[in-house]
């Protein structure tokens, strides 16, 4: 393109071997390779970065200051390049199912017992990360699973199930007495939510009727702040099962429209065992409407 040469990992893996083995002939053994091929990589290395790298005796090969910056960076390289090949080579046998709070809720366990069971060689791995998209926008997960508004245009998605909404409280608060709570009575007290991932937002009231709300960054900021008592959350089914705390208890909302669950993922490039997760995930809530 511009003449110059251009880097290329078998010039960062001839230097790493150089001075892990501590010699050219040594390195030349480990490459598999002459030791005049050693000697070329290197100085083509040095070239490209138009430093000296390595001070070289009779007996000892040690990396200059410069050498010394270069190695550690690309060790970090082939590392990566490494872990990128890994991936590339056994993505399919592994499936990343994302998710900003709860996994499945009260089916996380019974799915991934039903998973090893049904498809021993896919290995499913949960990820939490609190994005609108469970990490799918991120590129960490090849699924997950969202209870907020979806991008239809930007994902491909699939209806699981619906949760029934319940309010966290502290434990001590009075309405722990209670089976029920409505929605009109929250709305004279606090609300904890989450603006980015939480499923609660002040639609659930009618306009010119809605709680005063105070935002929080994510679950555990959320239950701390309903665990002292100055607020009271609204949250799914899933929530209420998957973070039992001491201080938080949870109580039904009676009147409240349900979650709905959704599966989301890249629908340009699906993983090979898409289908499988959103067939086995739907049977679960299905089961236990």
């Amino acid at each position: 393109m511009d003449g110059h040469p251009e880097l290329e990992l078998r010039h960062l893996r001839c230097l790493v071997a150089i001075v892990d083995t501590g010699s050219f002939t040594d390195a030349a053994i480990e490459l598999g390779v002459s030791q005049a091929a050693v000697s070329r990589t290197l100085l083509a290395l040095e070239r490209v970065l138009d430093v000296r790298l390595l001070h070289r005796t009779s007996r000892t090969v040690t990396p200059t200051t410069a050498g010394v910056q270069v190695l550690a960076r690309a060790r970090h390289l082939l590392t990566e390049a490494d872990n990128l090949i890994r991936e590339a080579t056994i993505g399919h046998t592994r499936l990343h199912i994302g998710h900003a709070w709860s996994a499945m809720g009260p089916h996380t366990a019974e799915f991934q017992r039903r998973w090893h069971t049904r498809h021993p060689d896919i290995e499913l791995r949960l990820i939490r990360h609190n994005s609108p998209t469970g990490g799918l926008a991120e590129g960490l997960c090849d699924l997950a699973v969202v209870r907020t508004a979806i991008d239809t245009r930007r994902y491909a998605h699939a209806l699981v199930g619906q949760e029934r909404r319940f309010v966290a409280l502290a434990s001590d608060d009075p309405w722990t007495r209670r089976r029920s709570i409505r929605l009109a009575e929250i709305r004279e007290r606090t609300v904890a939510a989450d603006r980015r991932t939480g499923t609660t937002t002040l639609d659930l009231w009618p306009e010119g009727d809605r709680p005063a709300v105070e935002y929080t960054h994510d679950v555990d900021d959320w239950l701390a702040a309903i665990a002292t008592g100055r607020c009271v959350g609204v949250t799914p089914r899933a929530t209420a099962t998957q973070y039992r705390r001491d201080g938080i208890a949870y109580r039904p909302v009676r009147d409240a429209d349900p979650v709905p669950v959704h599966l989301i993922w890249r629908g340009h490039d699906p993983h090979p065992a898409t289908h499988s997760a959103v067939a086995l995930l739907a049977d679960l809530y299905r089961e236990h409407a």
